[in-house]
């Protein structure tokens, strides 16, 4: 349970000394981890210059600041423990790669989920290039070889998928979550990789010129270990 406190006066106009004890409680809906946000009234002792202070505004604020930072808080817990939907019966599944998806694109929107799961597109040279492929759930699949140059992976869920050797020139794949997949060799040449994570993905001999990333994400992949001196170079990692 975490719990939120902050002393706030009593309802009505009044002085801050001298108020008598008074709570509001706000529940929060409970996640992983129960918060729950209490604002009271309080006194410390000290003395007040005059100032009068509308009580109901400033309750209203402060517990309105504390509950919006609960619900957000609260959030990543949520995103991190969401369970993938179980894998698509589609006999065609697989090729709907080849089509990609014809709406949403960068946003991650889609009318029906791209199900790529443990396809193997091994040494595609052709039908990939320019796709989009938004939020498309690629966990253990083969890419490896692939042209995916110009590819639109925003939001995309590649965990475990082995993309070695992938040419993913002025490709867009912001927001996509790599952890421990296998991109040695991967070019991303011009490519925009912003809010991408990359936890224990194998990055060896991956090429990064002119790879457009922000600077927290710059931070954050050049802890990863396997990438080269070239490659940290191009990034621009300082050690």
């Amino acid at each position: 349970m975490v719990a939120l406190s902050i002393p706030v006066p009593r309802s009505g106009p009044c002085l801050l000394r001298n108020s008598s004890p008074k709570r509001q409680v706000f529940s929060i809906p409970e996640f992983h981890s129960p918060i729950r946000i209490t604002c009271s009234a309080a006194t410390d002792g000290s003395e007040s210059k005059g100032s009068f202070f509308q009580c109901n505004e400033l309750k209203s604020v402060a517990c309105g600041i504390l509950a919006a930072w609960a619900v957000t808080a609260a959030s990543p817990g949520i995103a991190a423990n969401q369970r993938l939907p179980p894998l698509s019966t589609e006999p065609d599944r697989c090729e709907k790669a080849f089509v990609g998806n014809t709406i949403g694109q960068a946003n991650g929107v889609y009318d029906k989920p791209i199900d790529l799961r443990f396809c193997d597109f091994t040494n595609e040279k052709s039908n990939l290039k320019g796709k989009s492929l938004a939020a498309a759930l690629m966990s253990d699949a083969k890419f490896d070889g692939a042209d995916m140059t110009e590819v639109v992976m925003s939001k995309a869920y590649a965990v475990g998928a082995s993309f070695k050797g992938v040419d993913f020139s002025n490709a867009v794949l912001d927001r996509v979550n790599f952890g421990k997949a296998n991109l040695q060799g991967a070019v991303f040449r011009n490519a925009v990789l912003s809010g991408s994570t990359f936890n224990e993905a194998q990055l060896g001999d991956a090429v990064f010129e002119d790879t457009i990333i922000g600077y927290i994400d710059l931070q954050k992949i050049c802890t990863n270990t396997t990438i080269n001196a070239e490659g940290r170079a191009d990034l621009g990692c300082r050690s």
